[in-house]
């Protein structure tokens, strides 16, 4: 009697999918916060200012190989189906629309990010910065995306990294909007310093006086 071979579990493609998608929240809100402090300027004084724009971009491309590997386990885990047309264009799911839609228009605004950030020196500076405020929009998706897509809000570890995301985006924003404030707060600039007094300019008879070899030169005073 032939006795079939038992199917794979395919379980570890949920596994990889999700564990996958709550490290790009991780790297989505160190890169949030990365740009925040290379914005304003709050990057450790032991570290040049370079050193957490270089991060910052680093963790942005390392973020897109690790969200191709959470799109294709998604996509292929046959306990759900999602459909490639909704890893583009948002809300197409047939599984949790809103939350795998959330997750689709994150991606497609981070994708929109890093496109001009490549082309940053082609745009021009104004049009970049105004597509890269798309991120404080993306990175909410994103959240939302993880919160509704798991089912798995109960797992102590999972709240945590949620949730221990939430706040480090949420206090990266803070510092983001008060940096904005505080010129428009009337923060009084330090008085000039006084200029020192100049010099009192030298009397020619002075050194004519000094001299006898220059009696013969005009005295001029003043």
């Amino acid at each position: 009697m032939n006795n079939p071979l038992p199917s794979p579990n395919p379980q570890w493609l949920w596994f990889l999918s999700r564990g996958s998608g709550l490290v790009l929240l991780v790297l989505f809100t160190a890169v949030v916060v990365l740009g925040v402090a290379t914005r304003n300027g709050a990057a450790p004084r032991r570290s040049p200012r370079f050193v957490t724009a270089e991060l910052h971009r680093t963790l942005s491309l390392f973020a897109v190989g690790l969200l191709t590997l959470h799109v294709v386990t998604a996509i292929a885990d046959p306990y759900v189906s999602i459909g490639w047309a909704a890893t583009a264009v948002p809300f197409l799911s047939p599984y949790r629309t809103a939350a795998i839609g959330l997750g689709t228009l994150a991606v497609d605004l981070g994708a929109a990010v890093l496109v001009t950030s490549v082309l940053r020196h082609r745009l021009g500076l104004r049009a970049w910065r105004a597509v890269h405020w798309l991120a404080y929009l993306a990175w909410p998706a994103a959240f939302a995306h993880a919160l509704g897509a798991g089912g798995d809000l109960r797992t102590p570890w999972v709240a945590a990294v949620i949730w221990g995301s939430a706040a480090a985006a949420a206090a990266a924003l803070a510092i983001r909007v008060l940096a904005r404030r505080r010129p428009a707060r009337g923060i009084h600039a330090r008085p000039p310093s006084p200029s020192p007094a100049p010099s009192p300019r030298p009397n020619r008879k002075h050194y004519i006086d000094a001299d006898p070899d220059q009696r013969l030169l005009p005295a001029i005073d003043g």
